[in-house]
């Protein structure tokens, strides 16, 4: 008798492949081939317009590992608290920042990029200064595309440009979303952040529709999962159900290694690269990779 005809016998049956926590059977992405060339860079918003939800520490980290995959990376810190400037250790006063760079035509890109600690990964930063530009850039023709002309600059020079949005669905973020090729939504694993993500898809519906026909949703990426609570696994469980294969296989879970590397100013694949926060990280830039999100 076969092991096959002997399980039945019993009424056992092998065991099936391991499941993530999407639901979905676990899986290792591969490492992304080295690129021959570089440029021009897609361009992708990270956007959700509830703050704490781990916008700005995804930007740092998936740029840091994208850089450590031998991609050139620039993150556009697109928020006036300038948390991503900050957690990359970058100067924001007395230096041309993104705010300058939508409202005056004496800077050029150039002028506002600034290395990082990460080789690959620069950075062009913000400060408080931002919070004024909705008000000035009212008046402005096309006011919703001066952010993709300002890219536009650049992006033979780098292969991906993440933008790191502010925590609302204000002329800023519509900037960002008319600008990019595709939108990263981190949500964290909790029912009220669940709540908006069906404004912010119809948001990025309208911008389709009337600004960027291009713009796609990459993927919905869950963060600050907690495997040991019930909320979080129902939580991740619904927007699977409501978004399917949107919702990214790889999930950030909740860590305090994440505010000690802000504390250091270093991306966590750098503070604790042997980390398990680090390890998802690099498994997010091969996912999005293998997904043909980014090159």
């Amino acid at each position: 008798m076969t092991q096959h005809q002997q399980d039945s016998a019993v009424g056992t049956t092998s065991p099936g492949p391991e499941l993530g926590p999407t639901g979905r059977p676990h899986r290792e992405f591969p490492d992304p081939a080295a690129l021959a060339s570089h440029g021009p860079a897609r361009i992708i918003a990270l956007c959700n317009q509830k703050g704490g939800v781990g916008k700005t520490t995804t930007t740092i980290n998936l740029g840091a590992t994208l850089a450590e995959y031998g991609r050139r990376v620039l993150a556009i810190d697109f928020d006036p608290q300038g948390a991503l400037s900050a957690g990359l250790g970058v100067q924001t006063h007395d230096v041309p920042t993104i705010y300058d760079l939508l409202l005056s035509r004496q800077f050029e890109p150039n002028d506002a990029i600034q290395r990082t600690s990460v080789e690959g990964l620069d950075v062009i930063p913000a400060n408080i200064d931002l919070s004024a530009a909705e008000v000035h850039l009212v008046t402005e023709v096309a006011r919703e595309q001066i952010l993709a002309g300002v890219l536009r600059r650049v992006s033979a020079d780098y292969d991906v440009i993440l933008i790191d949005c502010q925590p609302s669905l204000g002329l800023l973020t519509v900037n960002a979303l008319t600008a990019s090729h595709g939108v990263i939504i981190p949500l964290e694993c909790e029912f009220f952040a669940l709540r908006g993500v069906a404004l912010l898809i119809e948001t990025i519906d309208k911008v389709r529709d009337r600004l960027n026909p291009a713009i796609e949703l990459d993927g919905i990426l869950a963060t600050m999962y907690d495997s040991r609570t019930l909320h979080s696994r129902e939580v991740l469980e619904r927007v699977v159900d409501a978004f399917g294969d949107k919702v990214l296989e790889t999930v950030i879970t909740r860590t305090v290694k994440f505010p000690d590397a802000t504390v250091a100013a270093t991306p966590i694949t750098e503070f604790a690269p042997e980390h398990q926060a680090s390890k998802a990280y690099r498994q997010l830039a091969r996912e999005l990779v293998f997904r043909g999100a980014v090159a």
